[in-house]
């Protein structure tokens, strides 16, 4: 099978993660989360707290972000602290992708890669309830707290994906797949990925 990467955008309380995860396992690919932070990190020469304090954060002021995070250390060289991690994680990922396969969820994978030959993009969405019952479940949420959540998270993952690219968080016409989670299930959204990925890439 030639090599290829599977991108995974979704909604807060999707179980992308656990889907990754259950891919890499029966895909036999590497599922790239906190590599790509301390890879980053170390090719960059900035601390790992930086990369993941910026992860999936849409840019603003970085005076803001002193003022209000405590976040210090200023970039001498005239661009934004969160321009250079980001510029930093997007070299990572594209190195990761010319070595071979692999899973990447969210941080902009997919408009990073949108040059590579054999990107597979996908998102992740669910109704209400079922993101609700698994940040619960996870997260001890509930209620308006969980609801409020679910908002500002997806929020913070739309505008710094839209940030960077130019297709739209979300929209599936801008993905190869579009799943509902809560329709099919943790387990049936894997075997569906899985079956696609075997039917493509074989």
């Amino acid at each position: 099978m030639k090599n290829y990467i599977i991108s995974i955008g979704r909604q807060f309380g999707c179980g992308a993660h656990e889907i990754a995860a259950e891919l890499s396992k029966i895909l036999g690919i590497p599922y790239l989360d906190k590599e790509i932070i301390k890879r980053a990190a170390k090719d960059s020469g900035f601390d790992e707290g930086i990369f993941s304090f910026y992860d999936e954060r849409p840019t603003r002021s970085f005076l803001y972000n002193m003022s209000t995070d405590g976040i210090t250390g200023v970039s001498g060289n005239g661009i934004s602290l969160e321009d250079q991690v980001f510029q930093y994680q997007f070299d990572t990922i594209k190195k990761f992708a010319q070595e071979g396969s692999c899973i990447i969820v969210g941080r902009c994978a997919d408009y990073i890669l949108q040059d590579y030959p054999n990107l597979f993009t996908v998102f992740l969405h669910a109704d209400e309830e079922f993101r609700k019952d698994r940040i619960n479940k996870l997260y001890g949420l509930e209620g308006k707290s969980a609801a409020k959540e679910l908002k500002a998270v997806d929020k913070k993952r739309a505008r710094f994906h839209n940030f960077y690219s130019d297709k739209k968080w979300g929209d599936a016409s801008t993905y190869d797949l579009s799943i509902d989670v809560s329709r099919i299930g943790i387990d049936g959204t894997v075997d569906l990925i899985s079956h696609y990925v075997n039917t493509k890439f074989k």
